[in-house]
């Protein structure tokens, strides 16, 4: 198939480009590299610089490139910074949606897989979280995520656009060339794999006080490997799937100093800690119930174990010690 991947220069749009080539698929990028990295694209897949919101070049493209499929990744997706300025990441994420969306439709291309987020549920009722858990956002980031979902329910009833919404917890982990490159960063492995490599920086740990068997937030780890394969899966039973949104997790736990223990058994180093505050919004538990996906998509994870995974990490911020450097 021929796959328009938008956002394709980041973290998880470009691992799931490189799975997407690898399962022979054509794979397009559109990416406006405000986040992401030109070298991160995989060699043969043409980058186009331009953003979602441009309806009618989205639309050209999608026309000349005889586009089968889109998996839209682009999005901003800093919990904090949403709370800061909401506006922007409605326009960004829900606004883009929109122009996307409606490109789809001018251009006839009638297949999207959706990068979406456990921010949709708010904070749990219970763990672990399965799909049919109520939706309440407590952030402008996750309402933004449950705003497109909705949309892609209106414009599949309305104009016949077949949709999978993937809702991520904790994506995490590596491939041999591509890895976490954020400016800033914001994700606990790379923050405390940075802190191991002794550069200076220490590692804040938000709360010690949460009802944890360690005080700390507990959250489910899924590798990045495991992410685009599920992407592919649903790309293959796109027409057929009797649910459309589903989640991708370990259904596994981990507390924050879980993972900073694993870091110290994967670097033979100590891991520098500070305490810090709460962050305003932290639930204390985030695990998934992934049986959906693993009823529907006949998936399941490959990398589930968490030492696996931060080694992963840790063997390509060893390569790339500066990241992607552009």
């Amino acid at each position: 198939m021929r796959i328009l991947v938008t956002g394709g220069a980041g973290y998880i749009g470009s691992v799931t480009a490189e799975s997407l080539q690898a399962a022979g698929h054509g794979v397009w990028i559109l990416d406006n590299l405000s986040r992401g990295h030109r070298s991160a694209v995989p060699r043969g897949a043409p980058l186009i610089h331009g953003d979602v919101r441009d309806r009618e070049s989205v639309g050209a493209l999608l026309r000349r490139e005889r586009i089968d499929c889109v998996m839209h990744f682009c999005a901003a997706s800093l919990v904090g910074e949403s709370m800061e300025d909401p506006g922007a990441y409605f326009d960004n994420n829900v606004v883009g949606m929109i122009h996307l969306l409606r490109a789809m439709v001018d251009a006839g291309t009638h297949g999207i897989i959706f990068s979406s987020s456990a921010a949709t549920y708010g904070e749990p009722e219970r763990i672990p979280i399965a799909e049919d858990h109520p939706v309440r956002p407590n952030n402008p980031y996750g309402e933004s995520k449950l705003m497109s979902e909705r949309l892609l329910a209106w414009f599949q009833a309305v104009h016949g656009i077949r949709f999978v919404a993937l809702r991520y917890f904790n994506a995490a982990g590596a491939t041999e060339r591509r890895g976490e490159d954020h400016t800033p960063e914001t994700h606990l492995i790379p923050l405390a794999l940075r802190a191991a490599s002794r550069d200076g920086q220490t590692l804040s740990v938000f709360g010690r006080d949460y009802p944890t068997p360690d005080g700390t937030c507990i959250r489910d780890y899924i590798h990045v490997l495991d992410l685009a394969d599920a992407h592919i899966r649903a790309l293959e039973r796109l027409d057929t799937l009797p649910e459309r949104v589903l989640n991708l997790g370990n259904g596994e736990g981990y507390s924050v100093m879980d993972v900073v223990r694993a870091i110290e058994r994967v670097t033979g180093r100590t891991v520098p800690v500070h305490d810090a505050p709460r962050r305003p919004g932290d639930p204390a538990r985030l695990v998934a119930s992934s049986a959906r996906a693993r009823d529907l998509l006949g998936w399941s994870p490959s990398h589930p174990d968490l030492e696996g995974i931060v080694r992963d990490a840790w063997i390509w911020m060893q390569r790339f010690p500066n990241g992607y450097g552009d």
